[in-house]
C-alpha cells in the first residue's frame, strides 16, 4: 500500500462530532444576550413535559426527581458563592485559637461587595434545559414509568419546598444580601426636547 491512508472510522466519527459541537456552542453563544427567550424556551419545554405526564398518566417519578432538580438548581442561584456563615464562623474560630486575624482592624462590613452567585443564570439556565430534555426523553420509555401514589410525591415536594425557601430566605435575611438586583442601570443618554 503506497498510497495515502484513510483515516480510521473513529477519527472521522470525532471529527463530525465536534463540528456539530461547534455548531451547537455558535448557536448558544447567540442566545447569550437573549434571557427573556431563553426562559420562555425552557418554560414552553417544561409545558410540554407537564403535559406529557398528565396527558399519559405517568411517570411521576421522573417528574418528581426534575423538580426535586430543579429546585436545587435554584437554591444553588439564589446563594452567594462565598457564603457569609461559613465566613463568619472561619472569624470565630480563629478568635478562640487566638488568632489576628479574627480581630476587626477596620470596617470592612461597611464596605460594597458585589452579589456574586454560586450558580450563574447562564449555567442555571443549560442545567435546566439538559435535565427537562432528559425528562421529556425518559418518558419515551416505559422503563421510567414506576407506579407511584403521585399525591404523596406532590405534597412531599411542596414540603421541601417550602421547609427549604423558609431557611433560605431567613440566610438573606440574617446575612443581608438580596440575590436579585432590580435597579439594573440602563445605557443611553436620555433625550430631552
Amino acid at each position: 500500500m503506497d498510497g495515502p491512508t484513510a483515516a480510521p472510522p473513529i477519527n472521522e466519527a470525532i471529527s463530525q462530532a465536534n463540528k456539530y459541537m461547534r455548531i451547537a456552542q455558535m448557536y448558544l453563544d447567540r442566545t447569550a444576550p437573549k434571557w427573556m427567550e431563553r426562559w420562555l424556551a425552557t418554560g414552553v419545554l417544561l409545558a410540554l413535559f407537564l403535559v406529557r405526564i398528565l396527558v399519559a398518566q405517568g411517570w411521576y417519578i421522573v417528574c418528581y426527581a426534575l423538580f426535586i432538580y430543579l429546585l436545587n438548581l435554584f437554591l444553588a442561584f439564589l446563594q452567594p458563592k462565598f457564603d457569609p456563615s461559613i465566613e463568619q464562623d472561619a472569624m470565630e474560630t480563629s478568635v478562640e485559637e487566638g488568632g489576628e486575624e479574627g480581630l476587626p482592624t477596620s470596617a470592612k462590613d461597611d464596605e460594597f461587595r458585589p452579589f456574586i452567585r454560586r450558580l450563574p443564570e447562564w449555567k442555571f439556565w443549560i442545567a435546566a434545559t439538559r435535565a427537562s430534555l432528559i425528562a421529556l426523553g425518559c418518558t419515551i420509555t416505559r422503563i421510567f414509568d414506576v407506579p407511584v401514589y403521585w399525591p404523596i410525591l406532590v405534597v412531599y415536594f411542596c414540603i421541601l419546598f417550602a421547609i427549604t425557601m423558609r431557611r433560605q430566605i431567613r440566610h438573606m435575611i440574617k446575612y443581608k444580601y438580596v440575590p436579585f438586583d432590580f435597579s439594573k442601570a440602563k445605557y443611553g443618554g436620555s433625550r430631552r426636547i
